[in-house]
């Protein structure tokens, strides 16, 4: 089923899984690229590959703090800038990181509907729960994900299916050809 999540188990599963698969998706947009490629603010925004990691690494941390109890300050405009004294591999190490702990995290918590209080809770919301806060991560990390996608392109080309169908090594079809960091 190349290309798709694999059947799951039941709702933390589930939801894990499909976060896992958007941090994919997102990763693959950085495959092959060079630290300054990563860097590179191809459009009309001052996103880059390298800093929509690096955001949604701080959103997660931030959010598995609040759900541990501890909630973090708020976004911070820095989290979306690759620095010039970081490389994409120490970004992309510690995106792996964030996902291994809240893998941690959520398996060491027996019901989903926990209460998330947090600072920035709207005021007609009492709390969220850890369900919606992984709902959250989910959809945070797919929007981001489809940004890189449009940024990748803009860099040289590269979409997410076909670097998605190089990364795992799918044959070549007549609808796609297996996109290779280098072309």
């Amino acid at each position: 089923m190349a290309g798709n999540v694999r059947p799951v188990a039941d709702e933390r599963d589930g939801l894990l899984t499909f976060l896992a698969r958007q941090r994919y998706v997102l990763r693959l947009a950085a495959r092959g690229l060079s630290d300054a490629q990563a860097r590179l603010t191809p459009t009309r925004s001052a996103l880059s590959i390298g800093g929509l990691v690096k955001h949604v690494t701080s959103a997660e941390r931030r959010w598995m703090a609040a759900v541990r109890g501890s909630p973090a300050d708020g976004e911070d405009v820095a989290d979306f800038v690759v620095g010039q004294g970081e490389t994409l591999s120490e970004v992309l190490t510690a995106y792996d990181s964030a996902a291994s702990e809240t893998e941690e995290i959520v398996a060491g918590i027996p019901d989903l509907g926990r209460p998330v209080r947090v600072p920035w809770l709207p005021d007609e919301v009492d709390a969220w729960t850890v369900r919606w806060v992984l709902l959250h991560l989910i959809e945070e990390t797919a929007r981001h994900a489809g940004h890189a996608d449009i940024l990748r392109e803009h860099i040289d080309g590269a979409t997410a299916v076909p670097l998605m169908a190089a990364a795992e090594g799918w044959p070549v079809r007549p609808w796609l050809n297996p996109r290779s960091p280098s072309g």
